[in-house]
């Protein structure tokens, strides 16, 4: 069964069609970079035109920076402040004429890595923290999702949230070198250790195919590891929230 996957970012907005049995992209990655603005209608047009450009006919799954309840945005997250209670899913669909599933964007690529990658056959406590515009996290326990676990929300001193100063935006913004903005990554996984203590955490979106360029500098004791899957698990995992979806309501 294929199902297209959009994963909603800060910086991009990308999609591609998936192959559940396998948990492989079938076709290129389609990228646009999200709307300067990043308003509702501008990014929902944004969606469309992914929709289609694979001239799809079926059900979305839909991964997004936020928290989402029953497909309504519960914070604007990084986004345009109008997205704060705004209903996602009945703005897509609207705009697309297809049926959606929105879901938090690390939700997405935890459903991607507990599934198919690193966190498949995984028990216990395991953590998914997505590295980008912010830190998105998606937790599981025995490989049941625990929805909006939003660890990138705690504040850190002058930051009203501490992915403001650690995200992978806060590396590009600032210029860091990998060392400094590594540094900058271990306290915030040391505040993760402090306050869940996880027994495995898996590291996804753009910069954990950089892993090897700042582990060094990642002293935590719980178990850190890249994602497999890398930058497709939200995308993946967006498809992985719809098939569930229809399976629930048949």
């Amino acid at each position: 069964m294929e199902i297209l996957g959009i994963d909603i970012g800060g910086s991009g907005i990308k999609g591609a069609l998936v192959d559940l049995e396998k948990g492989e992209l079938t076709t290129e990655r389609f990228r646009i970079p999200t709307p300067k603005s990043r308003k509702p209608e501008k990014m929902a047009n944004v969606v469309k035109q992914i929709v289609e450009h694979f001239d799809y006919k079926g059900a979305v799954g839909c991964g997004f920076p936020t928290v989402i309840k029953n497909g309504i945005c519960r914070s604007s997250g990084n986004l345009h402040k109008s997205w704060d209670h705004l209903n996602a899913e009945e703005l897509f669909e609207k705009v697309t004429g297809r049926e959606f599933t929105v879901i938090n964007d690390a939700d997405a690529a935890g459903y991607a890595t507990m599934n198919y990658g690193s966190g498949k056959n995984k028990d216990g406590f395991v953590v998914m923290i997505t590295i980008g515009t912010g830190l998105g996290s998606g937790a599981f326990f025995n490989g049941e999702l625990i929805p909006n676990f939003e660890l990138g929300q705690i504040p850190y001193k002058k930051y009203k949230k501490i992915e403001s100063w650690a995200a992978a935006s806060a590396k590009e913004r600032e210029e860091l070198s990998y060392e400094q903005w590594g540094k900058r990554f271990n306290k915030f996984l040391k505040y993760v250790e402090l306050i869940v203590s996880p027994d495995l955490v898996i590291l996804g979106g753009g910069t954990s195919k950089d892993w090897d360029e700042y582990k060094a500098y990642i002293n935590v004791e719980m178990p850190v590891m890249p994602a497999e899957l890398q930058n497709h698990a939200g995308i993946i995992g967006a498809a992985c929230a719809a098939q569930v979806r229809k399976k629930i309501l048949g």
